[in-house]
């Protein structure tokens, strides 16, 4: 067995991701968005609300998924991480459109996709309004595919959560992922090739966290989705300068699939890369009964 495995020995670059970021965040903001680098960008209204969207992808979770007859919850995978990124701003989900685009489209595959996201849509009350599916041959190597979506909400500017508030001595609480979700697949590759895992939880699609959400309103300061970066990178996304949040990573128990990624990945990089079985977050003042307490802000 060789050493320890990385994300950027994989080929993915966390920090060249968070770099094309801070590049591009005076260019949007030029255009009069809000909340580049957040979950999900803001435009007022201009009648008391704001639209609140996000735009993700599937990543390479689609080539072990195609490999493996589970496209049809890639589709899942999609709809729920773009609809839970908007929820982040305690916005209402409303609509989700999608992107196909392959060297060849098959007709089949594209249906398992799209009827994949379509469940989670219905789901979560979001009307699937359309798309797009481009056939690219000379972009896209033969058998290989992509997946792409964005999610439209609407919120009150009375209950946008924006972690504006959020402060020292406020308690973080999780929620529960249903296994590696939809980030880190590169590095999740590459650890395949030195010893298999066909446990559920390799492939479970994303959780939909509307109705956690929903229980939390009035209660939440600020709301992260677990997705690539770990838990402490994403919740620095929502917290305000000046304060931090640290976790007790014994707090809950890891799923299995994370003990067999950590035969072959170091600690530091399991927490970087994954969601290590807390796919949400939520800052609040207080923990309740129920909650979930993995950690506090400092």
């Amino acid at each position: 067995m060789t050493g320890p495995k990385s994300y950027a020995q994989a080929g993915v670059s966390l920090s060249t991701a968070e770099a094309v970021v801070e590049r591009l965040r005076a260019a949007a903001e030029s255009t009069g968005a809000t909340g580049f680098g957040a979950f999900a960008g803001l435009v007022p209204l201009g009648d008391g609300r704001l639209l609140a969207a996000s735009t993700d992808g599937v990543g390479t979770k689609l080539m072990l998924a195609r490999a493996r007859g589970r496209l049809h919850d890639c589709g899942a995978d999609l709809a729920a991480h773009c609809i839970n990124d908007v929820l982040t701003t305690g916005a209402t989900p409303l609509m989700l459109l999608d992107y196909v685009a392959a060297g060849e489209i098959r007709l089949e595959e594209v249906a398992e996709l799209v009827e994949g996201a379509a469940e989670v849509c219905r789901a979560a009350g979001v009307v699937l309004a359309g798309g797009e599916t481009a056939e690219l041959p000379g972009i896209y190597r033969e058998g290989e595919l992509d997946f792409a979506g964005t999610c439209v909400g609407v919120v009150e500017r009375g209950e946008l959560v924006d972690g504006s508030g959020v402060e020292g001595g406020d308690v973080v609480i999780g929620f529960a992922s249903a296994g590696v979700h939809a980030n880190g697949f590169t590095l999740v590759r590459s650890v395949l090739a030195e010893e298999d895992y066909d446990g559920a939880d390799l492939l479970a699609p994303t959780r939909l966290y509307l109705a956690d959400v929903r229980a939390l309103r009035g209660r939440a300061k600020a709301f992260a989705h677990v997705t690539g970066g770990g838990i402490l990178g994403n919740l620095s996304r929502v917290l305000p300068d000046g304060v931090r949040a640290e976790i007790d990573w014994d707090a809950w128990e890891r799923l299995p699939v994370f003990d067999w990624l950590a035969h072959h990945v170091a600690e530091d990089e399991l927490r970087r890369v994954f969601n290590l079985g807390i796919g949400f977050c939520a800052v609040v003042g207080e923990a309740a009964p129920g909650d979930l307490v993995i950690g506090r802000i400092l």
